[in-house]
């Protein structure tokens, strides 16, 4: 515990360089700046980025519990669990926060090489999701608060720990979804534009359910297009696969793959679109959508995981993952009529301006951490 006039001194544990990431990474990057400027005196604690096998010696590498057990209170990036669950139970008398933006046993057990365990190129899928689930309930069970990103990863968190989610010492603090900024209310001509456009954005790999929203698509017979924004070479036969199943469909000439786009690409993508479209397996939280959102998109969006938080009858859509005629269902009355779509599209601008700020988000997770450490 601290006392006296010092700044709380925050120890924030990431894997690698916090300044050369992206997704999660910008989450802490923001937290890290947010409670810097509150005056806290923060260190943030890189440490290697290993595959998972190898990622358990990080545990004993010297100086590292000295550097934990120096700090008042640590945050702890929780996709870095296999690296400090042994060195967590070094530091008892330190308050230890899990920052959970992604649990690894949830995508394990939703097979997508970019995104599952990592390192286990000789184990099967069941008895790597069993290692994987095991170590993660372990080292969730050896911190003392969680930080989560959505109210579907808490739920997550205490079923994974065995804990009801009332009975978690946690808070709930959702990104903001503002990188991009906004865009402009929709005109007249937009609304009535044919082809409708839709937009599709991030990695290509089956966790995304590219495969699923071509399938939906092309069983609606209202004039479309498919925009599919995100890195193609993560996976290469997922992305052969999707192009296979575009052709055989009929609508390859409908389906572009745009590959990684800067930021302004992807701002006129998403301010020149009228449906952003994600139907993941697994969505931690769902940025992407609320960022579709700010330019007036509605969603069609998972129904695992955090888009739950957001997402309603009003402003999207929520679809079970890998069902195509769930997305057809949710896609093709949006296009057929377009008075209900535009509607939608100022309830998804709504949305995304009720939403909390970045200022907001970090400040909910600077008053929790105070509060442990006291």
């Amino acid at each position: 515990m601290v006392g006296g006039g010092d700044p709380l001194h925050v120890g924030v544990v990431v894997y690698g360089p916090l300044d050369e990431r992206s997704g999660g990474y910008l989450y802490d990057r923001r937290l890290v700046d947010h409670l810097v400027d509150c005056g806290l005196d923060v260190e943030v604690i890189s440490i290697p980025d290993r595959p998972y096998r190898r990622a358990f010696a990080t545990n004993l590498a010297p100086g590292l519990v000295g550097r934990l057990r120096g700090c008042d209170v640590v945050i702890q990036d929780a996709y870095c669990h296999p690296s400090l669950l042994v060195c967590n139970r070094r530091v008892p008398e330190t308050p230890v926060l899990a920052l959970v933006h992604y649990l690894r046993s949830e995508a394990i057990g939703r097979p997508n090489r970019a995104d599952a365990g990592g390192g286990w190129p000789s184990m099967g899928r069941p008895l790597r999701e069993r290692v994987v689930t095991g170590i993660e309930r372990a080292y969730l069970r050896s911190v003392d608060g969680y930080i989560h990103n959505s109210g579907a990863t808490r739920d997550a968190v205490a079923a994974l720990v065995g804990r009801s989610p009332k009975d978690l010492t946690d808070v709930v603090a959702p990104p903001a979804g503002d990188r991009l900024g906004s865009g402009a209310p929709w005109s007249d001509e937009r609304i009535r534009r044919d082809p409708a456009r839709v937009v599709s954005v991030g990695n290509v790999t089956p966790r995304k359910g590219v495969t699923t929203l071509i399938e939906g698509l092309s069983r609606v017979d209202e004039p479309w297009e498919l925009r599919v924004i995100g890195d193609t070479s993560i996976d290469p036969d997922y992305v052969a696969t999707a192009e296979t199943l575009a052709r055989e469909r009929g609508v390859a000439d409908r389906v572009s793959f745009l590959g990684r786009v800067d930021d302004d690409q992807l701002r006129e993508a998403l301010d020149s679109a009228h449906l952003l479209a994600v139907p993941s397996r697994y969505e931690p939280f769902g940025i992407v959508y609320l960022e579709g959102m700010a330019f007036g998109l509605p969603a069609v969006a998972s129904t695992h995981g955090g888009a739950s938080d957001f997402v309603d009858e009003t402003n999207g859509a929520l679809v079970p993952p890998e069902d195509p005629a769930a997305v057809a269902a949710a896609i093709k009355p949006l296009l057929r009529d377009r008075e209900r779509l535009a509607r939608m599209s100022r309830a998804a601008r709504a949305t995304f301006d009720r939403h909390p700020t970045w200022s907001e988000t970090c400040e909910r997770i600077r008053r929790f951490v105070v509060a442990v450490a006291h």
